[in-house]
């Protein structure tokens, strides 16, 4: 995933729009990809940390409400005017802290559950597959067909 990132990082940046999301029809540009990447690791990451931290028997809520939802809408449009190697520097970073995280979570930490908005309770495996590993994958999935494939 890191190389593919890179690749695109890299490389040129397309300037068409992704296909409409499937759920709100919205249509990126790569910098709003790059920015919403750069945005919801990090987001993500702490709700992964705060969910194992504070499991118990019961889920620990999770997910964007409020101010959240514009910290959201804001790392898309800061991806309008960042370079794509200084977005994905960020990501890296976020990645690496990811990684490090996984390494140290024990087996409570494991049983840990959370409780989001749609999609109910999740074991903290199921959170960081998709929020962090799948969403990753989903956009750059995206970034693959602005630039007409994998290898560009």
């Amino acid at each position: 995933m890191k190389a593919r990132l890179a690749a695109h990082a890299a490389g040129a940046v397309p300037d068409s729009l992704t296909e409409p999301d499937p759920e709100t029809g919205e249509r990126w540009t790569a910098g709003q990809v790059w920015g919403h990447m750069a945005e919801f690791v990090p987001y993500w990451l702490g709700h992964v940390r705060r969910v194992v931290a504070e499991g118990s028997n019961d889920p620990v809520p999770f997910g964007r409400a409020g101010p959240d939802v514009d910290a959201r809408a804001a790392g898309i449009e800061r991806g309008r005017r960042e370079p794509p190697g200084r977005l994905m520097a960020e990501i890296h970073l976020a990645i690496a802290e990811l990684s490090e995280l996984l390494k140290t979570i024990d087996a409570a930490g494991w049983a840990a559950r959370g409780r989001h908005p749609t999609q109910g309770v999740m074991p903290i495996g199921r959170i960081i597959e998709v929020f962090e590993v799948g969403h990753l994958e989903v956009h750059a999935d995206q970034l693959d067909s602005l630039r007409g494939g994998p290898e560009g």
